[in-house]
């Protein structure tokens, strides 16, 4: 049994917590991933953005599979703590701006196929 601990989840930003932290995202196809320690096991969590807290605290927001069962949940942890560690780093620089590319944005639908069914409405095309 391991003795590391499951990372504790931070809360959000709060007005009474200062100024808004910055926040830093990079690019979908591009992004530095954490380990995280769930359920006996690391969890791989790509970042999803950088919170710089006016405290001087960060925090990364991930996609996570907590128990291995492919359901993938959007969690904040407030670094470092031991049931984190780094998976890879990314090779393009973070940026604050706001920027479809780096967001993801709404997926495409896949191209329509022609119909080749029956033509005239029936079943069985008679």
């Amino acid at each position: 049994m391991s003795t590391i601990p499951e990372p504790e989840p931070s809360r959000p930003w709060r007005p009474e917590d200062g100024p808004e932290p910055e926040v830093w995202t990079w690019p979908n196809d591009d992004r530095p991933a954490l380990r995280v320690w769930s359920a006996g096991a690391w969890r791989y969590a790509p970042v999803r953005a950088r919170q710089d807290w006016a405290d001087g605290t960060v925090r990364y927001q991930v996609e996570v599979d907590l128990r291995g069962t492919t359901a993938v949940t959007a969690q904040t942890y407030q670094w470092p703590q031991p049931g984190l560690r780094v998976a890879h780093g990314s090779g393009s620089k973070p940026s604050r701006s706001v920027d479809e590319q780096r967001q993801g944005g709404m997926p495409k639908a896949p191209p329509r196929r022609p119909h080749r069914g029956p033509q005239n409405g029936s079943a069985t095309g008679t």
